[in-house]
């Protein structure tokens, strides 16, 4: 007797159907755990934003950038480590330890930051040609770089003397190799100087024509709005240049002067706390310079 109810199904399809079912339910599975093989996968079929840090760091600039702030402020981090160590018996000698490691790894990196200044002479020696074939915004502007390049033609010899003589490459005594690096720094000093004038000039010229262009809208001269905008932010954008450069000059300013004396009191944690700002607006700048 065949009961009316029961349906029979093939063998061939229970199995098809099973298999299915199965693989429907692995595929579920695997994709609802995480599998380190496909990790990757959580980043996306883009990385915008990881592209650009590659290419930040692929610069000069940027990987210098990077290394600026951590020698800087290390230099916070190891004496905030020294106050907490000196009432602290018990936990003194660990924080000491600590600390005495950052500096070994802080030293090397300074180090490196200055070997990886090797080639500054020659793009300060292309800007110079630049200047003398192109015009300047004023004779002031142009006679401050004038002498701002000058300084770092003296600068940056120095300065490789200096390395090449602490690291015994050179035959200098400690006390020449001292005075070379004392000499470099003063022309660096002087550099940090002449910028502040040279931002003044600039102020000074981006304040005319600032002026020249809110007349031109109001007498009607400019009258397209997108070259209005396009104007105006070109000079919020200057402006926002100079407020960087202003401040991270500020911050090479002490530590310039510190470096210039045979025998200077700057604390070691304001070298750390006027490099480090200088180095996070370098860091911005150096970014937001990057595509």
């Amino acid at each position: 007797m065949v009961f009316p109810f029961i349906v029979h199904v093939p063998i061939q399809l229970t199995h098809s159907f099973f298999a299915s079912h199965l693989l429907a339910m692995s595929e579920k599975a695997i994709t609802g755990s995480l599998n380190p093989l496909t990790i990757a996968k959580l980043l996306g079929p883009s990385t915008p934003l990881l592209d650009r840090v590659i290419r930040f760091l692929n610069t000069v600039r940027g990987t210098d950038k990077v290394l600026m702030n951590i020698q800087y402020w290390s230099k916070i981090v190891v004496w905030f480590l020294q106050r907490r160590a000196g009432p602290a018996p018990i936990k003194g000698p660990a924080i000491t330890t600590l600390a005495q490691h950052i500096k070994n790894f802080a030293g090397p990196v300074s180090d490196f930051r200055i070997l990886l200044r090797y080639y500054g002479l020659l793009p300060m020696i292309q800007y110079m040609a630049y200047l003398e074939h192109n015009p300047a915004p004023s004779r002031l502007h142009l006679n401050l770089e004038r002498i701002q390049n000058l300084s770092m033609i003296i600068y940056y010899p120095l300065e490789h003397l200096y390395w090449l003589g602490a690291h015994n490459a050179i035959p200098l005594s400690e006390k020449k190799t001292n005075s070379i690096g004392i000499w470099s720094c003063r022309f660096w000093a002087l550099w940090v100087v002449l910028e502040f004038g040279r931002i003044a000039e600039q102020y000074r010229l981006l304040k005319r024509k600032e002026k020249s262009l809110i007349k031109k809208i109001k007498d009607g001269e400019i009258t397209d709005q997108a070259e209005k905008e396009q104007q105006i932010a070109s000079i919020r954008s200057e402006k926002k240049s100079m407020l960087l450069g202003t401040v991270i000059n500020t911050g090479y300013l002490p530590l310039t002067v510190h470096w210039s004396l045979e025998n200077s009191t700057f604390p070691d944690v304001l070298v750390g706390l006027f490099g480090g700002i200088a180095a996070v607006c370098q860091v911005y700048a150096a970014w937001q310079a990057t595509p």
